[in-house]
């Protein structure tokens, strides 16, 4: 689920990158929480193990 979610942000970020910086901003901010919420997971998930 979180994985899924990490990929429709990268996606969007890329067509954030394509379309301009009106968007651009916003996206890059949601791509920066994604990679924030899976190195959390990972870290979380090792400690797990």
């Amino acid at each position: 689920m979180l994985w899924t979610i990490f990929v429709i942000l990268l996606v969007l970020w890329l067509l954030g990158l394509v379309t301009g910086a009106v968007f651009g901003g916003f996206i890059h901010l949601l791509l920066v929480l994604a990679i924030v919420v899976v190195v959390v997971q990972l870290v979380t998930g090792r400690r797990a193990i």
